[in-house]
């Protein structure tokens, strides 16, 4: 079957972000690897996988949705600045909302960085990155592969939400209504945050150079 190889990559892609963050199979992992082990686990599982279901979309049958057109070349050119600016300024942070949150009880409501504007930054910037490229990948796989992507990350953070506010109770709603009353911008940048968005820039010119050499394709004009 032509499309046996993107169906199964897309199953084992959701089975292994759905099953290892459950319980009992979540703390019976964090009890073994501890939980900095889970987690960079976990990302080094959700990357292999990603990479081959990408590549499973590439190899799948040619089924075209739209005609493409020089100008989408620019949106996900245009949007992975931002995503990559919300990744350096949200990986290993303070966040008790959302997962990936680092020494999350050092998190000050009231300068939350990159929280004030969305809890769950990681699914924000996912769902920029897989709205960006249904753009020029006008077919039916790569449709339906950034397409549940976005969906996925809309869904994520309604359900983080819901499992954070049963863990947390009473202070989840504290926090957010503190995080509420944070100003949106700070009056001071400190050296740390220009260290993480000249990364998140950075992050940007590598992601372009290693472009065709991961995707077969180059992503610029």
């Amino acid at each position: 079957m032509a499309w046996s190889g993107f169906i199964i990559a897309y199953v084992v892609f959701f089975l292994s972000h759905s099953l290892p963050v459950r319980p009992p199979l979540r703390p019976w992992l964090q009890r073994r690897l501890g939980r900095g082990g889970f987690t960079l686990a976990y990302s080094a599982l959700s990357l292999a996988v990603l990479a081959w279901l990408i590549a499973a979309a590439g190899r799948a049958p040619h089924v075209p949705l739209w005609d493409w057109a020089a100008w989408q070349v620019y949106v996900p050119l245009t949007m992975m600045l931002p995503v990559c600016l919300i990744l350096a300024l949200s990986i290993a942070r303070p966040n008790p909302f959302s997962f990936g949150g680092a020494r999350n009880a050092r998190f000050d409501p009231m300068h939350p960085g990159i929280v004030r504007w969305a809890r769950h930054p990681l699914l924000l910037a996912l769902a920029l990155w897989s709205a960006a490229h249904v753009v020029p990948n006008g077919d039916l796989a790569h449709g339906v592969l950034f397409g549940t992507f976005a969906v996925f990350a809309g869904i994520g953070g309604r359900l983080i939400d819901r499992r954070k506010k049963r863990e947390m109770g009473a202070e989840w709603h504290r926090l957010r209504l503190a995080v509420a009353r944070a100003p949106l911008f700070s009056s001071s940048v400190s050296a740390v945050h220009m260290l993480r968005l000249s990364a998140g820039v950075a992050l940007y010119a590598v992601l372009i150079w290693l472009h065709p050499f991961l995707v077969g394709v180059s992503p610029l004009p």
